[in-house]
């Protein structure tokens, strides 16, 4: 099996119905997306596949066609993207568990909608759980890397 994970190609010997969760942590020890409920349900091991944001605890590593990023390769080793750095400067996460899931769902909300309404950063970012209740925060978070996205592109 052959997975490209951000941006360096893999080849595993694994079966094709391992959740792509397991491939990323047991096999490459890609260790950012995290084990939450095992059902897709609470957002904590979100990735992007071709930048699209997915849950890896129950996408299976066969059905997988495309580049995969988690949050170690969504920056560079020289900048952090900016929704990385407005989670840093507004000191969003408490325990930050669920955090690399969070700013996943953020980065893919911002590279198809680069000025989200208040509503339309809840809806996305719903079906992220957050047990520390950072909620404000968060959504304070996205419009701030949103505003510095559209900065930085003009």
């Amino acid at each position: 099996m052959e997975l490209k994970v951000n941006g360096k190609t893999h080849q595993l010997e694994i079966e094709s119905d391992m959740p792509l969760l397991w491939a990323l942590r047991d096999e490459l020890g890609i260790t950012g997306p995290k084990y939450g409920c095992g059902i897709a349900m609470c957002g904590a091991c979100t990735v992007h596949v071709d930048g699209r944001a997915v849950r890896s605890c129950s996408l299976r590593v066969g059905d997988i066609s495309g580049e995969i990023t988690t949050i170690e390769g969504l920056g560079s080793p020289e900048a952090m993207h900016a929704v990385q750095a407005a989670w840093v400067e507004l000191q969003v996460a408490q325990c930050g568990y669920c955090q690399p899931g969070q700013i996943m769902s953020a980065a893919s909300l911002l590279g198809v909608n680069a000025e989200p309404t208040d509503e339309e950063i809840d809806r996305a970012m719903s079906a992220n759980l957050c047990r520390c209740g950072t909620y404000p925060r968060i959504r304070l978070a996205v419009k701030a890397a949103a505003a510095n996205l559209r900065k930085s592109r003009s």
